[in-house]
Formats: C-alpha cells, structure tokens, sequence
C-alpha cells in the first residue's frame, strides 16, 4: 500500500514521463512535416526542371502530370495524384529558393497558400498565419474571409475621426469592415437581439478574436460604468497589447444611429478619465452594426477628438469578387 508521499512521487513520475511522450511526437510530427515540405518542393523542382530541358514542355503538355501520377501510383503507391503534383510544380514555382520557406507551417498551410495567385495576397496571407501562428484551419478561414481586402479596405475607409479628420494608420490596421461572423453558424436571414449575437460571440470567443486580429485580449462582457447615479454597460470590452489601449465595442442588431456614436463618445471620455493608467494610450470605440449610413456616420463623427469607428458585421462569408469591386471603386474615387 502506498504512502501519500510516495503516492505524490509517482504522480509525478507519471507527469513527467507523459510531457516527455508529448515533446517527443511533437518533435516527430515537425520533423515529419519538415521532411514533406521538403520532399514536395524537390518533387516540384524535378517536374519544373524536366519542363524546361529542351522540348519536353512542348512534347509532354498537360499529359506529363497525368503520366507521372500514374507511373509513381504503381511504382510507390496512394498519395501521387496529378492534382497534388500540380500544386508540388507550384509550389517551387512560387518558392523557388528553399531556404525562404518557415519551418513554422505546414504542407497544409503550403498547399493553401499556392492556390492564390496574387503574390502580395499570398504574402500577407504567410506573414499572417507565420506571426500569427495559424493552424492551417484557421488560416483558410482567414483566406475564405477575405481578410486581405477587407484589410485594405478598411485602411482606405476615413471612417475614424480626430480633432484634425485623420486616421492614424497604426488604428486602421486593426478595424475591419466588414466583420465576418460565419461561425456562428446562424441562418442569413435569422433575427437576433443584442444580448443573442454577443453571447454567441463569447460563446465562440477564439474565433471571434481570430476575426478581430492580432493583439486584441478580452477584458469583461457588460462592463459597467456608473454616472450620475445611474448605470451603463458596455457590450465588450477588449484591451489592445500592441496599441495599448482599451477597445470598447457596442454591438448593434440595426442600422447605427447617431445617438449610439455620441453614447460611445461617452464612454471613451469616462475611460480616459477613470480607467486608462499613465501607461495606457486614448482608448478606441468600435460600432458594430447590422447597416450603417456612411454619410451619417460621417457627420455624427465629425468634430469629435475620440477614435470612434463603426463597421458593419456579416452572419455569411463575403463574396470576394463584390468587394474586390468595392475596394477597386474606393481607390478610383480617391484617385
């Protein structure tokens, strides 16, 4: 029988021994995808080079992959199809300096990310997922959103307000418009209220912070302030590591009115002056509604010393020909 002292040493044993077994298959899962990434963009450097030797390209065409799938089936077995053969040829193709490829992502991440054509698109979407440390579920989620343009778009958009009309960019980089919330999984036409579409918003808070963006860390739900005896509550309250501020947001199920942008300002001017430490920047008030009208919120946003945004939220991911058409309009109407 043991004693309680031996019986906490063997715990511990155990313990230990099981956080040796998780290091070691976490070792071997990096090797293992180490060793793909490798393997994949030599295969690809092999098809892209016997391509471009003499006139193969032209003797083989789009046959050579199909060939090739089928001669490594018989010869290796499952896993060569001309699809993934296709994205190995685009992978080198697109990283043909082995020594540029992170050790932080995977084939996954690899194979997703050569899918996209656009090489400032497919760099912000690396830079993303490798500062970010993204699984690969989470990145394609980031791409199927269209965080790229929703990105730019947002940094085009004057929709925060100064004392002077300007935005600083280091606040734009981190507003969105739209925001998505697709994983809530709710119907595009279903009705909710306030206090529905927050709960399911700390319900899936992860995913909630992955569409809000890097930096931001939750504080409180219904936070409540008191002035002149009485009480007000805002929606969520986030703190901002990299700006080092608070973020307040105001959900609205509606079209945003100009009383919700002079309720926020509000509240910003009771944070300076009863949160926010010497060590804390001016807070930042975001809106996000179910509509708004650019030109109200131009207007109630003017003049006013606060950074109050508003935003629009979406229940369904965004079509990305639609606001790639916006984002081309926007840019057109500035220049």
């Amino acid at each position: 029988m043991r004693t309680k002292r031996n019986s906490r040493v063997y715990e511990d044993l155990l313990a230990d021994i099981g956080m040796t077994l998780i290091s070691a298959k976490q070792t071997v899962a990096l090797a293992i995808n180490a060793e793909l990434v490798k393997a994949n963009w030599n295969i690809g450097k092999h098809i892209v080079e016997f391509e471009q030797h003499g006139e193969t390209k032209a003797n083989y065409g789009d046959a050579l992959l199909s060939n090739l799938a089928r001669d490594l089936k018989l010869a290796y077995g499952k896993g060569f199809s001309k699809s993934n053969l296709y994205l190995c040829r685009q992978f080198y193709l697109k990283y043909p300096i082995f020594q540029t490829l992170s050790g932080k992502l995977s084939w996954s991440h690899y194979s997703e990310l050569v899918t996209i054509t656009d090489d400032k698109e497919r760099q912000f979407y690396e830079h993303l997922a490798i500062k970010e440390n993204l699984s690969f579920r989470e990145l394609k989620r980031q791409i199927d959103s269209v965080v790229f343009h929703r990105t730019l778009l947002s940094k085009n958009k004057k929709q925060g307000s100064n004392e002077n009309g300007l935005v600083s960019i280091n606040i734009t980089d981190v507003v969105k418009d739209p925001y998505i919330f697709e994983f809530l999984g709710l119907p595009k036409q279903s009705i909710i209220t306030e206090k529905v579409l927050e709960r399911k918003l700390i319900d899936n808070l992860q995913n909630f912070l992955l569409e809000l963006g890097k930096g931001f860390t939750f504080v409180a739900k219904q936070y409540k302030i008191t002035l002149d005896n009485q009480h007000y509550f805002i929606d969520l309250l986030f703190y901002h590591r990299i700006l080092k501020c608070f973020i307040l947001i105001d959900l609205k199920t509606r079209k945003v009115k100009h009383q919700d942008i002079g309720q926020m300002n509000m509240y910003l001017n009771y944070f300076k002056e009863e949160e926010n430490t010497i060590d804390d920047n001016e807070p930042i008030g975001l809106i996000i509604a179910a509509d708004k009208h650019e030109l109200l919120v131009k207007y109630a946003t003017g003049g006013i010393s606060n950074k109050i945004f508003v935003s629009k939220y979406q229940l369904y991911l965004p079509d990305k020909n639609a606001i790639e058409q916006r984002l081309k309009q926007l840019i057109d109407t500035d220049n």
